[in-house]
Protein backbone atom coordinates (compact mmCIF):
# COMPACT_ATOMS: atom_id res chain seq x y z
CA UNK A 1 0.00 0.00 0.00
CA UNK A 2 1.50 3.31 -1.31
CA UNK A 3 2.45 5.89 1.52
CA UNK A 4 -0.54 8.44 0.20
CA UNK A 5 -2.97 5.72 0.73
CA UNK A 6 -1.70 4.81 4.27
CA UNK A 7 -2.35 8.47 5.28
CA UNK A 8 -5.90 8.68 3.96
CA UNK A 9 -6.80 5.39 6.05
CA UNK A 10 -4.92 6.64 8.95
CA UNK A 11 -7.01 9.82 8.72
CA UNK A 12 -10.25 8.07 7.99
CA UNK A 13 -9.88 5.50 11.17
CA UNK A 14 -9.18 8.65 13.38
CA UNK A 15 -12.16 10.39 12.18
CA UNK A 16 -14.48 6.99 13.08
CA UNK A 17 -12.47 6.43 16.66
CA UNK A 18 -13.83 9.86 17.38
CA UNK A 19 -17.58 9.64 16.24
CA UNK A 20 -17.68 6.47 18.11
CA UNK A 21 -16.33 8.09 20.98
CA UNK A 22 -18.36 10.65 20.90
CA UNK A 23 -21.71 8.32 20.40
CA UNK A 24 -20.91 6.02 23.13
CA UNK A 25 -23.30 5.54 25.84
CA UNK A 26 -22.78 6.94 29.54
CA UNK A 27 -20.11 9.80 28.20
CA UNK A 28 -20.63 12.59 30.10
CA UNK A 29 -21.31 16.65 27.99
CA UNK A 30 -20.98 19.67 30.41
CA UNK A 31 -24.69 21.14 28.68
CA UNK A 32 -24.07 24.73 29.14
CA UNK A 33 -25.68 26.57 31.75
CA UNK A 34 -29.42 28.46 31.02
CA UNK A 35 -29.96 31.48 30.95
CA UNK A 36 -31.14 33.44 34.05
CA UNK A 37 -34.72 34.17 34.27
CA UNK A 38 -35.26 37.43 35.97
CA UNK A 39 -37.51 37.24 38.86
CA UNK A 40 -41.14 38.83 38.72
CA UNK A 41 -40.62 42.53 39.91
CA UNK A 42 -43.17 42.84 43.20
CA UNK A 43 -45.96 45.26 42.09
CA UNK A 44 -47.71 47.22 45.11
CA UNK A 45 -51.41 45.77 45.18
CA UNK A 46 -53.89 49.03 46.21
CA UNK A 47 -55.85 48.41 49.07
CA UNK A 48 -58.96 48.11 48.17
CA UNK A 49 -62.19 50.69 48.53
CA UNK A 50 -63.13 49.62 51.68
CA UNK A 51 -59.40 50.24 53.21
CA UNK A 52 -59.51 53.39 51.09
CA UNK A 53 -62.84 54.34 52.12
CA UNK A 54 -61.40 53.73 56.13
CA UNK A 55 -58.78 55.94 55.22
CA UNK A 56 -61.24 58.81 53.89
CA UNK A 57 -63.57 58.72 56.63
CA UNK A 58 -60.24 58.60 59.09
CA UNK A 59 -58.71 62.33 57.10
CA UNK A 60 -62.44 63.19 57.72
CA UNK A 61 -62.45 63.17 61.22
CA UNK A 62 -59.18 64.80 61.38
CA UNK A 63 -60.18 67.46 59.15
CA UNK A 64 -63.03 68.11 61.38
CA UNK A 65 -61.59 67.88 64.60
CA UNK A 66 -59.10 70.40 63.42
CA UNK A 67 -61.99 72.91 61.86
CA UNK A 68 -63.34 72.44 65.77
CA UNK A 69 -60.11 73.84 67.07
CA UNK A 70 -59.67 76.35 64.00
CA UNK A 71 -63.30 77.73 65.28
CA UNK A 72 -62.51 77.97 68.73
CA UNK A 73 -58.84 79.66 67.80
CA UNK A 74 -60.65 82.36 65.73
CA UNK A 75 -63.42 82.75 68.68
CA UNK A 76 -60.49 83.24 71.10
CA UNK A 77 -59.02 85.38 68.73
CA UNK A 78 -61.57 87.55 68.38
CA UNK A 79 -62.07 88.36 72.31
CA UNK A 80 -58.53 89.07 72.66
CA UNK A 81 -58.74 91.83 69.87
CA UNK A 82 -62.15 93.25 71.81
CA UNK A 83 -60.36 93.13 74.80
CA UNK A 84 -57.33 95.11 73.87
CA UNK A 85 -59.34 97.57 72.85
CA UNK A 86 -61.52 97.20 76.10
CA UNK A 87 -58.08 97.94 78.18
CA UNK A 88 -56.56 100.39 75.66
CA UNK A 89 -59.93 102.44 76.90
CA UNK A 90 -59.33 101.88 80.14
CA UNK A 91 -55.78 103.00 80.44
CA UNK A 92 -57.29 106.17 78.49
CA UNK A 93 -59.87 106.36 81.29
CA UNK A 94 -57.77 106.12 83.69
CA UNK A 95 -55.09 108.55 82.78
CA UNK A 96 -58.03 111.00 82.30
CA UNK A 97 -59.30 110.23 85.81
CA UNK A 98 -55.76 110.92 87.35
CA UNK A 99 -55.19 114.13 85.77
CA UNK A 100 -58.79 115.28 87.17
CA UNK A 101 -57.90 114.05 90.78
CA UNK A 102 -55.05 115.94 90.66
CA UNK A 103 -56.33 119.23 89.53
CA UNK A 104 -59.03 118.58 92.59
CA UNK A 105 -56.16 118.30 95.01
CA UNK A 106 -54.66 120.88 93.79
CA UNK A 107 -58.27 123.23 94.46
CA UNK A 108 -58.61 121.45 97.54
CA UNK A 109 -55.20 122.49 98.54
CA UNK A 110 -55.71 126.51 97.45
CA UNK A 111 -58.77 126.18 99.62
CA UNK A 112 -56.87 124.99 102.41
CA UNK A 113 -54.68 127.65 102.33
CA UNK A 114 -57.17 130.26 102.48
CA UNK A 115 -58.71 128.77 105.31
CA UNK A 116 -54.86 128.92 106.99
CA UNK A 117 -54.62 132.75 106.11
CA UNK A 118 -57.76 133.75 107.72
CA UNK A 119 -56.37 131.73 110.94
CA UNK A 120 -59.45 129.11 111.12
CA UNK A 121 -61.26 131.39 113.17
CA UNK A 122 -65.35 130.69 113.45
CA UNK A 123 -67.57 132.50 111.72
CA UNK A 124 -68.76 134.20 115.02
CA UNK A 125 -65.82 135.15 116.34
CA UNK A 126 -64.61 136.95 112.86
CA UNK A 127 -68.07 139.07 113.38
CA UNK A 128 -67.33 139.88 116.85
CA UNK A 129 -63.59 141.04 116.36
CA UNK A 130 -64.74 142.66 112.31
CA UNK A 131 -64.55 146.56 112.53
CA UNK A 132 -67.34 146.71 109.85
CA UNK A 133 -69.76 143.89 110.78
CA UNK A 134 -71.99 144.88 107.00
CA UNK A 135 -68.59 143.98 105.54
CA UNK A 136 -68.36 141.21 107.50
CA UNK A 137 -72.03 139.99 106.83
CA UNK A 138 -70.98 140.43 103.20
CA UNK A 139 -67.90 137.67 103.65
CA UNK A 140 -69.60 135.71 105.59
CA UNK A 141 -71.94 134.73 102.50
CA UNK A 142 -68.69 134.50 100.73
CA UNK A 143 -67.40 132.18 102.99
CA UNK A 144 -70.86 129.64 103.03
CA UNK A 145 -70.65 129.60 99.81
CA UNK A 146 -66.65 128.41 99.95
CA UNK A 147 -67.86 126.00 102.33
CA UNK A 148 -70.59 124.66 100.04
CA UNK A 149 -68.04 124.99 97.44
CA UNK A 150 -65.69 123.27 99.22
CA UNK A 151 -68.07 120.38 100.17
CA UNK A 152 -68.78 119.84 96.39
CA UNK A 153 -65.12 119.70 96.33
CA UNK A 154 -64.67 116.63 98.26
CA UNK A 155 -67.55 114.69 96.76
CA UNK A 156 -65.57 115.33 93.31
CA UNK A 157 -62.34 114.11 94.95
CA UNK A 158 -64.09 110.75 96.53
CA UNK A 159 -65.43 110.23 93.23
CA UNK A 160 -62.80 110.31 90.92
CA UNK A 161 -60.60 107.96 93.57
CA UNK A 162 -63.87 106.06 93.26
CA UNK A 163 -64.21 105.58 89.37
CA UNK A 164 -59.96 105.14 89.28
CA UNK A 165 -60.26 102.50 91.48
CA UNK A 166 -63.15 100.68 88.96
CA UNK A 167 -61.12 101.56 86.19
CA UNK A 168 -58.10 99.53 87.62
CA UNK A 169 -60.57 96.98 88.72
CA UNK A 170 -62.07 96.68 85.11
CA UNK A 171 -58.91 97.01 83.87
CA UNK A 172 -56.57 93.77 85.89
CA UNK A 173 -60.28 91.98 85.00
CA UNK A 174 -59.68 92.25 81.46
CA UNK A 175 -55.78 91.89 81.52
CA UNK A 176 -56.80 88.22 83.69
CA UNK A 177 -59.37 87.73 80.46
CA UNK A 178 -56.76 88.23 77.94
CA UNK A 179 -54.63 85.96 79.09
CA UNK A 180 -57.11 83.37 79.50
CA UNK A 181 -57.94 83.63 75.77
CA UNK A 182 -54.35 83.72 75.55
CA UNK A 183 -54.11 79.75 76.40
CA UNK A 184 -57.34 79.17 74.68
CA UNK A 185 -55.77 80.11 71.31
CA UNK A 186 -51.91 78.38 72.19
CA UNK A 187 -53.88 74.83 73.13
CA UNK A 188 -56.44 75.38 69.75
CA UNK A 189 -53.21 76.05 67.65
CA UNK A 190 -51.50 72.57 69.46
CA UNK A 191 -54.68 70.43 68.36
CA UNK A 192 -55.17 72.43 65.28
CA UNK A 193 -51.13 71.43 64.04
CA UNK A 194 -51.43 67.86 65.68
CA UNK A 195 -54.76 66.73 63.81
CA UNK A 196 -53.41 68.76 60.38
CA UNK A 197 -50.11 66.61 60.75
CA UNK A 198 -51.74 63.32 61.64
CA UNK A 199 -53.68 63.81 58.43
CA UNK A 200 -50.77 64.41 56.42
CA UNK A 201 -48.69 61.71 57.68
CA UNK A 202 -51.53 58.93 56.75
CA UNK A 203 -51.61 60.75 53.26
CA UNK A 204 -48.27 60.47 53.19
CA UNK A 205 -48.03 56.72 53.14
CA UNK A 206 -50.51 56.52 50.20
CA UNK A 207 -49.09 55.87 46.73
CA UNK A 208 -49.47 58.16 43.95
CA UNK A 209 -52.58 55.31 42.50
CA UNK A 210 -54.17 55.11 46.15
CA UNK A 211 -54.08 59.23 46.44
CA UNK A 212 -55.42 59.25 42.86
CA UNK A 213 -58.46 56.81 43.51
CA UNK A 214 -58.72 58.19 47.13
CA UNK A 215 -60.05 61.86 45.31
CA UNK A 216 -62.31 59.62 43.15
CA UNK A 217 -63.62 58.16 46.50
CA UNK A 218 -64.19 61.76 47.64
CA UNK A 219 -65.72 62.99 44.14
CA UNK A 220 -67.82 60.14 44.25
CA UNK A 221 -69.18 60.75 47.78
CA UNK A 222 -70.01 64.42 47.32
CA UNK A 223 -71.73 63.52 44.34
CA UNK A 224 -74.16 60.98 46.07
CA UNK A 225 -74.66 63.26 48.69
CA UNK A 226 -75.66 66.05 46.29
CA UNK A 227 -77.97 63.99 44.47
CA UNK A 228 -79.90 63.03 47.65
CA UNK A 229 -80.15 66.58 48.72
CA UNK A 230 -81.57 67.64 45.56
CA UNK A 231 -84.01 64.47 45.39
CA UNK A 232 -85.44 65.77 48.50
CA UNK A 233 -86.84 69.09 46.75
CA UNK A 234 -85.35 71.51 48.49
CA UNK A 235 -84.51 73.77 45.65
CA UNK A 236 -88.47 73.93 44.19
CA UNK A 237 -89.10 76.63 45.87
CA UNK A 238 -85.86 78.49 45.33
CA UNK A 239 -86.55 81.88 43.13
CA UNK A 240 -83.37 83.09 42.04
CA UNK A 241 -83.35 86.17 43.33
CA UNK A 242 -80.92 88.13 45.65
CA UNK A 243 -80.13 91.07 47.73
CA UNK A 244 -77.88 93.66 46.30
CA UNK A 245 -75.36 93.46 49.01
CA UNK A 246 -75.89 89.10 48.59
CA UNK A 247 -74.75 90.07 45.28
CA UNK A 248 -71.63 91.97 46.29
CA UNK A 249 -70.51 89.45 48.72
CA UNK A 250 -70.68 86.40 46.37
CA UNK A 251 -69.08 88.83 43.90
CA UNK A 252 -66.21 89.23 46.62
CA UNK A 253 -65.98 85.35 47.05
CA UNK A 254 -65.90 84.48 43.59
CA UNK A 255 -63.05 86.79 43.35
CA UNK A 256 -61.04 84.03 45.22
CA UNK A 257 -61.32 81.20 43.83
CA UNK A 258 -57.94 79.43 43.56
CA UNK A 259 -56.77 81.15 46.83
CA UNK A 260 -55.17 78.33 49.53
CA UNK A 261 -56.48 77.71 52.42
CA UNK A 262 -54.55 78.52 55.81
CA UNK A 263 -56.65 77.98 59.19
CA UNK A 264 -57.00 81.40 61.17
CA UNK A 265 -56.69 83.20 57.56
CA UNK A 266 -58.76 86.22 56.38
CA UNK A 267 -57.45 87.67 52.92
CA UNK A 268 -56.22 88.73 50.96
CA UNK A 269 -53.85 86.01 50.17
CA UNK A 270 -55.68 82.67 51.46
CA UNK A 271 -58.59 82.22 54.15
CA UNK A 272 -60.13 79.39 55.96
CA UNK A 273 -64.10 78.80 55.84
CA UNK A 274 -65.14 81.71 58.24
CA UNK A 275 -62.51 84.01 57.06
CA UNK A 276 -63.95 83.92 53.22
CA UNK A 277 -67.52 84.55 54.69
CA UNK A 278 -67.11 87.13 57.07
CA UNK A 279 -64.78 88.96 54.61
CA UNK A 280 -67.06 88.79 51.86
CA UNK A 281 -70.10 90.51 54.18
CA UNK A 282 -67.56 92.76 54.71
CA UNK A 283 -66.90 93.92 51.74
CA UNK A 284 -70.67 93.26 50.79
CA UNK A 285 -70.86 96.25 53.51
CA UNK A 286 -72.59 94.40 56.01
CA UNK A 287 -70.11 92.67 58.91
CA UNK A 288 -71.49 89.80 60.53
CA UNK A 289 -69.51 87.67 63.06
CA UNK A 290 -66.19 85.81 62.67
CA UNK A 291 -66.62 82.36 63.53
CA UNK A 292 -69.23 80.17 61.82
CA UNK A 293 -70.30 78.91 65.08
CA UNK A 294 -70.82 82.50 66.50
CA UNK A 295 -72.95 83.20 62.39
CA UNK A 296 -75.14 80.07 63.07
CA UNK A 297 -75.63 81.42 66.60
CA UNK A 298 -75.63 85.45 65.84
CA UNK A 299 -77.47 85.59 62.47
CA UNK A 300 -80.72 85.57 61.08
CA UNK A 301 -81.95 81.49 60.23
CA UNK A 302 -83.56 81.42 57.20
CA UNK A 303 -85.46 77.98 56.28
CA UNK A 304 -83.19 76.18 53.28
CA UNK A 305 -86.02 75.91 50.72
CA UNK A 306 -85.94 79.90 51.03
CA UNK A 307 -82.48 80.55 50.50
CA UNK A 308 -80.91 82.82 47.84
CA UNK A 309 -77.58 83.53 46.58
CA UNK A 310 -75.72 85.69 49.40
CA UNK A 311 -76.84 83.44 52.03
CA UNK A 312 -74.28 81.16 54.16
CA UNK A 313 -74.73 77.32 54.72
CA UNK A 314 -73.86 76.42 58.01
CA UNK A 315 -72.42 72.90 58.07
CA UNK A 316 -72.14 69.38 60.69
CA UNK A 317 -73.73 69.76 64.01
CA UNK A 318 -71.61 71.32 65.30
CA UNK A 319 -71.27 74.69 62.86
CA UNK A 320 -67.88 73.42 62.32
CA UNK A 321 -68.00 75.08 58.47
CA UNK A 322 -69.72 77.63 56.29
CA UNK A 323 -69.91 77.84 53.22
CA UNK A 324 -71.71 81.22 50.84
CA UNK A 325 -74.69 79.40 48.80
CA UNK A 326 -74.03 81.18 45.29
CA UNK A 327 -77.43 79.40 43.51
CA UNK A 328 -78.29 76.55 41.18
CA UNK A 329 -77.51 74.38 43.96
CA UNK A 330 -73.90 75.59 44.22
CA UNK A 331 -71.33 77.26 47.20
CA UNK A 332 -68.18 78.57 46.88
CA UNK A 333 -65.93 77.59 50.04
CA UNK A 334 -62.60 77.50 51.65
CA UNK A 335 -62.36 73.38 52.02
CA UNK A 336 -59.51 72.75 54.26
CA UNK A 337 -55.93 72.31 54.46
CA UNK A 338 -54.07 71.51 51.67
CA UNK A 339 -57.26 72.68 49.27
CA UNK A 340 -58.15 76.20 47.42
CA UNK A 341 -61.36 78.45 47.99
CA UNK A 342 -63.63 76.60 44.94
CA UNK A 343 -66.97 75.39 43.83
CA UNK A 344 -68.89 72.35 45.44
CA UNK A 345 -72.39 71.16 45.37
CA UNK A 346 -74.31 72.79 48.42
CA UNK A 347 -75.45 69.38 50.01
CA UNK A 348 -72.14 67.18 49.40
CA UNK A 349 -71.91 68.17 53.15
CA UNK A 350 -74.31 67.59 56.28
CA UNK A 351 -76.42 70.59 56.33
CA UNK A 352 -76.92 72.16 59.52
CA UNK A 353 -78.96 75.12 58.32
CA UNK A 354 -78.75 78.55 56.49
CA UNK A 355 -78.21 82.30 57.83
CA UNK A 356 -78.81 85.52 55.77
CA UNK A 357 -76.67 88.31 57.24
CA UNK A 358 -79.19 90.87 56.08
CA UNK A 359 -82.50 89.64 56.79
CA UNK A 360 -83.59 92.51 57.57
CA UNK A 361 -83.11 94.56 54.35
CA UNK A 362 -86.38 94.14 52.12
CA UNK A 363 -84.76 95.09 48.75
CA UNK A 364 -84.10 91.63 46.69
CA UNK A 365 -81.98 93.76 44.05
CA UNK A 366 -82.29 91.83 40.75
CA UNK A 367 -82.65 87.81 39.44
CA UNK A 368 -79.52 85.96 40.11
CA UNK A 369 -77.38 84.99 37.01
CA UNK A 370 -77.79 81.90 38.11
CA UNK A 371 -81.48 80.84 39.17
CA UNK A 372 -81.47 77.30 40.27
CA UNK A 373 -82.43 74.40 36.86
CA UNK A 374 -82.64 71.84 39.40
CA UNK A 375 -80.30 69.61 37.70
CA UNK A 376 -78.18 67.32 38.65
CA UNK A 377 -74.55 68.02 39.88
CA UNK A 378 -71.64 66.53 37.06
CA UNK A 379 -69.96 63.29 39.14
CA UNK A 380 -67.25 65.49 39.34
CA UNK A 381 -68.48 68.23 42.05
CA UNK A 382 -65.15 68.92 44.09
CA UNK A 383 -65.60 66.44 47.25
CA UNK A 384 -63.96 67.89 49.92
CA UNK A 385 -64.87 65.85 52.91
CA UNK A 386 -65.39 67.19 56.31
CA UNK A 387 -63.78 70.85 56.16
CA UNK A 388 -61.58 72.55 58.58
CA UNK A 389 -63.14 75.39 59.05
Amino acid sequence: MGTGKRGLLTAALTVICAVTVLAAPGTAFAAPAPLPVPAPTPTATPPPDKDLEEVREKLDRLYHDAAVATDAYNGAEEKAKKQSAEITALTKKITQGRQRLAELKDRAGAAARDQYRTGGLSPTAQFLLSDDPGQFLDGAGRVLQGQQATKTLITEVARAQQDLREYADDAAARWKELEADRKARAAAQRKIRRQIDTAEKLQSRLEKKQKERLAQLEREAAAKAQTAWLDTGVLDRADGTTSVQGDEAVRYATAQLGKPYVWGAEGPDSFDCSGLTSQAWAAAGHPVPRTSQEQWRQLPHVDIKDMRPGDLIIYFDDASHVAMYIGDGRIIHAPRPGRTVTVAGAGSMPVLGVVRPNATDPSHGRPHATAPSHGRPHATVPAHGRPDA
